[in-house]
């Protein structure tokens, strides 16, 4: 549940109960109204019962044995009329209230989310995130559907109950009633207590593991970063720190739960004690019957654990109302910039000239930094107009100002001379297309991700769309066409793909005005040129507006708009511009070449083959005979991200392979599971817990005793009962001996319930922590293989890790408590019934399973449905849309998504509604088999008492006996776990704490060398990722990396040069082949320390939720002093823009740094590679987040800190390898050649003279 926000009262601010039924339709009140008629009838049918009761009591105690069939036959026709009605009313309460409950939900789900989808950029940037829209989507809609759902049918039932008890005890007797009374209060003032603290030790343990849950998030999302620097013991202290802090909560809260269930207990048996002693005054000496106060006991008894019922559903109505407070807040809310306002200008003709006067703006998350200040910019009709700056000077700013995303705090935009604001949103958006940097995909299929351009675009419409976006070929090359799934975020697909799918989508659209927020920079030079040619065509007479940080794709552009600090400083053509030399553009331009041709300032070796002609193939090596190999598979690179490689012939698609793999390693895993013996599983699970065995027993002890209770209890009330119809002389005495031995077993209970749940929690607590400490452990020290399995992903590892281990711990804490606890229940009961009259006791017995059907449906349909799993689906489309925000609003995709979501929901909403009917018709069943039981019972007892097979007192010594050990035992039914489910969870555990890692990073194993020098060297490497053993990477590779050298690493994507980084990291042992540093084979060398002496910084940098400093200092494992934190800082450009935050080294950086720029991020992974003081340094595109100034600089730094350290670099831009003393060209899983940049530039047609010469013709 997300967290309630609070007013300035410090109360948490909810809407009133009434208002949780606002959305409600006429079909919902129907239900409403008929639930809440059957929950009255429901409830009055137990004080109903009561009554019966006395009739039954005064029968056996006052009629003769002739008569006695008769009177008890009336009595049972009552109970069997009893029976249909509850049966009836409680099937209406609880199908009425959960469908009635479940529609209303999903009405107020769709209307979140729709009300989400109209509001502006803003709000998300301010107001909310997308994990608080899921968390307010799943969690809190529980909540709601709780408390207007099933729980405001109970609370109408036990109210009912209560209020009819009390009238009907007052009828029967006011006297007696009121002295009872007097032990209402301390039931509901310690249920009240007890509830209260459980619920704040409850928050306390979910917030501990929820800090648990994220330290595994954090290390199981970034397991290179953390295995490349050694951080697994850091991992593991932290997460053992946080389970130790949910461990105390849980053993306080197994006391604070005992005492406050002893003293509710102990305080009913008082209560018995008291009725039974005053009763008998009252039978004496105001002419009562035993029937009357033994029903007016029961009723005072009855009411008051009603009343205490309701306690907790006022819990659960006040965590509904304060859930509902911020999503109907949400609902309501009407945006400035409104999505569904269809008011506003529609013009016949749109032209596209845009004209920004004097604009001041600053975005609503930053109010305090100002982006434009007085910022003015014409762009004529059919124009294209290039902005370009250093990051962060405001050029994307412009294109959320035209797209609408925000309006400006002053000044204006035009549209054809018409202000922007005036215009009808949607129509003014779908009259413009955008592309942005990091292109949003849904997860369906490149079809409907296309379409979303364009609602019912044709089939030669889409076609042309792909052509044009250079899409085509590689999407008939997929098994499924434009059917293939995208995957979530558009995961299975490579950023150009996923790049020219949107391109495709914004061709689609046709629009007038395009906006190109850095368009091509996921494509290969090849695929780029193809691309800007195709968009270059569609720009004719349409006005576009394109933001580059290369500038070789923006030169041919009609203006060029320089933006510096929120100003427009410059405009003009390329040609226009370049002639002043100490222009901003001009400065911009010998930066970002390095003082070098313009041209050489692009990228190498992003090429991707799927998209190449064969003759782009025959020009990079004409010497190849592999040809064109249009088969491709996917295999993970060091950062985690999918590369591509090619060989043979057949098509395979990347999630086909993935799937068959994944299916295959399910069905071994399940196989092995089988094979374990179960016995050998359990009795490992015991020793486990072995340490805590002392507790166990003395838990077992209590346990028992407690088990024992109920049976007792119910000896108790049938001697109570036939001490009222003894004589007056020996009812005084008998009446006051029992009336002390209920006050006992009170004192008893307060002693033995606390111990059982402290103990059982200790032992629970402590196996809990143990197993999660021991499988986080092991899965932290997992190679790297183990994680590129989908299956031991981040979530998937931390919802195990959650759920398997709670699993666990309800079979030693609560399920091993209840068994001890039943089984003294039921040879207890079974003892006293028999001793009692075995005739009888075996009737009863035999009859007990239809008394234990009711909680036996309960617990059948508690795991019918799970509201979270039934809407996942759902969930993800509302992730998706609010992840994607941008992308919605631009396309008016809006109605679109709502129409994805609500097919979604249908499958769910028709569970939820039929969990509802078959709910009420088992709990209807349920509640007339208990009244059935009764009838039957006394009927068979009064047919024995006639023949003399039975007494008065056998019938109630057995009757209490064993009703009291089934409610014992039935009300324990629900909590015991599911068998399968443990089972299954324990499996799980042992199968982590059974594997064992090829590559152990906990081994301490191997040799270390005195003094290291660097030198690398692969020998004959082969190797394939695990993961794609169809797929090779490398075949007899041969590199010799010399000691203090810097090689760089250039070849087509995919080839295998962030492979080499991963090898040297140890994430990954060759097939094949060695690897050596310093002659010594890397696999004889100990790990930590191999890897302590390696600095890798990667192409997509991972921070950890923590303070800069913390991130930093987590290169040295923590341990670095402030001089070397700043020193590291300076080293990597970072220390200026840290010191002007406001908080400086201490600013939190945000999950995985999302409070920072990528650049930011980049400087601060680099300085945590830095503060390492590593003799190899490994950098995978390590400075291609920057902008080139910082770039400029840092890669100055780089260049100082190299000096005398082994350098393996992997990067595309010319400027950045070029000055390598080793370059070399990877391709076809072999070094092709290897050399310094002026030696392989004098091969004719070389690998490397090729692909420079192929990204040089691009410009």
């Amino acid at each position: 549940m997300t967290k309630i926000k609070e007013n300035e009262g410090g109360r948490h601010e909810r809407v009133a109960f009434y208002e949780l039924f606002m959305f409600a339709d006429k079909l919902d009140v129907l239900l409403m109204v008929i639930g809440s008629l059957g929950a009255v009838v429901n409830g009055l049918s137990h004080p109903l019962v009561s009554i019966a009761m006395t009739q039954i009591i005064n029968s056996f105690g006052n009629s003769k044995n002739d008569d006695v069939v008769h009177q008890v036959s009336k009595v049972c026709l009552v109970y069997i009329y009893l029976a249909i009605g509850a049966g009836i009313a409680s099937f209406l309460q609880i199908a009425c209230w959960m469908v009635s409950g479940e529609r209303q939900a999903a009405r107020i789900r769709g209307l979140y989310l729709e009300s989400l989808l109209r509001q502006d950029v803003a709000f998300f940037d301010t107001e909310t995130t997308t994990g608080e829209v899921i968390g307010r989507m799943s969690g809190d809609t529980i909540l709601i559907q709780s408390a207007l759902g099933e729980k405001a049918g109970k609370y109408i039932q036990f109210m009912s109950e209560f209020v009819g008890g009390y009238v009907i005890a007052f009828i029967r007797g006011w006297r007696l009633t009121l002295v009872l009374t007097s032990s209402i209060p301390a039931i509901l003032i310690t249920g009240g207590f007890m509830g209260t603290l459980m619920a704040k030790m409850a928050t306390q343990g979910q917030v501990a593991y929820a800090e648990a849950g994220n330290v595994v998030e954090q290390a199981i999302g970034a397991i290179r970063t953390v295995a490349s620097f050694t951080g697994e013991k850091n991992a593991i202290d932290k997460y053992n720190s946080r389970i130790h802090v949910a461990y105390a909560t849980v053993k306080h809260s197994g006391m604070a739960s005992g005492f406050g269930i002893g003293t509710v207990m102990m305080s009913v048996y008082c209560t018995y004690g008291l009725g039974t002693w005053y009763g008998s005054r009252l039978i004496l000496e105001k002419g009562y019957d035993g029937g009357k106060v033994v029903t007016i006991v029961m009723l005072i008894v009855g009411a008051g654990f009603a009343l205490s019922q309701t306690l907790p559903l006022l819990g659960a109505f006040s965590a509904g109302q304060a859930a509902a407070h911020k999503m109907f807040e949400t609902i309501k809310r009407k945006p400035k910039i409104d999505a569904y306002d269809t008011n506003g200008i529609v013009l016949d003709e749109i032209k596209g000239a845009i004209d920004l006067k004097d604009v001041y703006f600053s975005y609503p998350a930053r109010p305090d930094v100002q982006v434009f200040s007085g910022f003015s910019l014409k762009i004529p009709t059919g124009v294209t107009a290039a902005l370009v700056g250093q990051s962060g000077s405001g050029k994307s700013t412009v294109i959320s100002l035209l797209e609408r995303f925000y309006d400006p705090d002053s000044g204006q935009i035009l549209i054809d001379g018409v202000d922007l604001k005036t215009f009808q949103l949607k129509w003014i958006r779908g009259n413009m297309g955008l592309v942005s940097q990091e292109p949003i995909l849904f997860a369906t299929s490149i079809k409907s991700n296309i379409v979303y351009g364009k609602e019912n675009a044709t089939e030669k419409e889409i076609r042309t769309a792909i052509e044009l976006a250079n899409a085509a070929t590689f999407i008939d090359n997929l098994p499924e066409g434009l059917d293939t799934i995208v995957g979530e975020h558009g995961t299975q697909m490579s950023g150009g793909q996923k790049q020219r799918i949107a391109i495709a989508r914004a061709i689609l659209k046709n629009p007038k005005i395009i906006l190109l927020d850095e368009a091509t920079s996921a494509l290969d030079a090849e695929s780029e040129s193809v691309v800007q040619n195709a968009l270059e065509k569609v720009m004719k007479n349409r006005t576009t507006v394109v933001v580059a940080h290369r500038l070789t794709t923006i030169r041919n552009a009609d203006m060029i708009a320089v933006v510096h600090a929120g100003k427009l400083v410059e405009k003009g053509t390329h040609d226009e511009l370049i002639k002043d030399p100490e222009g901003e553009y001009s400065q911009l331009v010998r930066m970002q070449s390095g003082n070098t041709n313009l041209g050489q300032e692009v990228r190498i070796g992003e090429t991707e083959e799927d998209n190449m002609s064969l003759e782009s193939v025959k020009n990079i090596n004409r010497s190849s005979s592999q040809g064109l190999f249009t088969r491709r598979s996917v295999s993970r690179g060091s950062s985690g991200r999918l590369s591509f490689q090619f060989s043979g012939s057949n098509q395979i698609h990347p999630s086909t392979v993935r799937d068959v793999e994944n299916d295959d390693k399910r069905r071994e895993t399940i196989e092995i599971d089988k094979q374990k013996k179960e016995v050998s599983v359990w009795l490992r699970l015991a020793c486990l817990n072995k340490p805590e065995l002392p507790v166990l027993v003395l838990g077992s002890v209590a346990a028992s005793i407690n088990g024992m209770v109920f049976p007792l209890f119910g000896l108790l009330n049938a001697k109570a009962i036939k001490t009222f119809y003894e004589p007056p002389a020996k009812m005084e005495r008998d009446s006051r001996f029992w009336a002390l031995m209920y006050v006992g077993l009170g004192c008893l209970i307060i002693v033995v319930i606390p111990l059982q749940n402290y103990l059982f929690g200790v032992a629970g607590g402590k196996l809990i922590q143990r197993i999660r400490s021991l499988s986080f452990q092991k899965i932290v020290h997992q190679e790297i293989s183990w994680f590129d399995d989908p299956a031991n992903s981040s979530g998937a590892v931390g919802a195990r890790l959650s759920t398997d281990a709670t699993s666990v711990r309800s079979v030693v804490g609560d399920a091993l408590a209840l068994v001890v606890q039943n089984i003294a229940t039921i040879v207890a009961g079974i003892l006293i019934a028999f001793s009692a009259n075995w005739i009888l006791a075996l009737v009863v017995l035999a009859a007990m399973p239809v008394m234990l059907l009711q909680e036996l449906l309960q617990k059948f349909n508690k795991g019918f449905a799970d509201a979270k799993v039934m809407y996942e689906d759902a969930s993800q489309v509302a992730s998706d849309a609010v992840g994607s925000i941008r992308t919605i609003a631009s396309y008016c995709a809006e109605h679109k998504v709502m129409d994805m979501y609500q097919n979604k929901c249908e499958g769910p909403i028709k569970t939820g509604i039929r969990l509802g009917i078959v709910s009420g018709v088992s709990i209807g069943l349920g509640s007339s088999s208990l009244f059935l039981f009764y009838s039957f019972v006394f009927y068979i007892g009064c047919v024995l008492e006639k023949n003399g097979k039975a007494t008065f007192a056998d019938i109630f010594k057995v009757f209490f006996a064993l009703t009291m050990t089934a409610m014992g035992v039935s009300g324990n039914v629900n909590l015991i776990p599911d068998r399968k489910k443990v089972k299954s969870s324990v499996a799980s555990i042992f199968n982590i704490l059974d594997s064992k890692p090829k590559i152990d990073s906990s081994s301490d194993g191997g040799s270390t060398i005195n003094t290291v020098n660097g030198a690398i060297k692969f020998q004959n490497v082969s190797f394939k990722y695990p993961s794609r053993p169809d797929c090779q990477i490398f075949t007899n590779l041969c590199l010799s990396i010399p000691s203090g050298k810097t090689v760089a690493l250039v070849g087509e994507s995919g080839s295998g040069k962030s492979t080499v980084i991963s090898l040297i990291e140890r994430f990954y042992d060759p097939d094949g082949g060695h690897i050596y540093l310093d002659g010594v084979e890397l696999k004889s060398l100990k790990l930590n320390w191999l890897r302590q002496q390696i600095g890798l910084v990667s192409q997509e940098p991972v921070l950890f939720n923590e303070t800069i400093r913390e991130n930093i200092a987590y290169g040295k494992n923590g341990t670095a002093t402030e001089e070397e934190i700043i020193a590291a800082a300076r080293s990597s450009n970072a220390h200026d823009f840290i010191s002007a935050l406001p908080q400086g080294y201490d600013t939190n950086v945000g999950e995985r740094g999302v409070q920072l720029s990528g650049g930011q991020k980049q400087r601060i992974a680099i300085a945590r590679a830095i503060i390492k003081d590593p003799k190899i340094l490994l950098l995978d595109e390590a400075t291609s987040a920057l902008d080139t100034e910082s770039e400029r600089i840092v890669q100055d730094a780089l260049d100082r800190v190299i000096v005398n350290r082994t350098t393996v670099m992997v990067a595309h831009r010319l400027v950045t390898i070029k000055g390598a003393d080793i370059i070399a060209a990877v391709k076809n899983g072999v070094i092709a050649e290897k050399g310094s940049h002026d030696f392989l530039m004098s091969i004719p047609d070389g690998v490397y003279a090729s692909l420079v010469a192929l990204h040089m013709n691009t410009t």
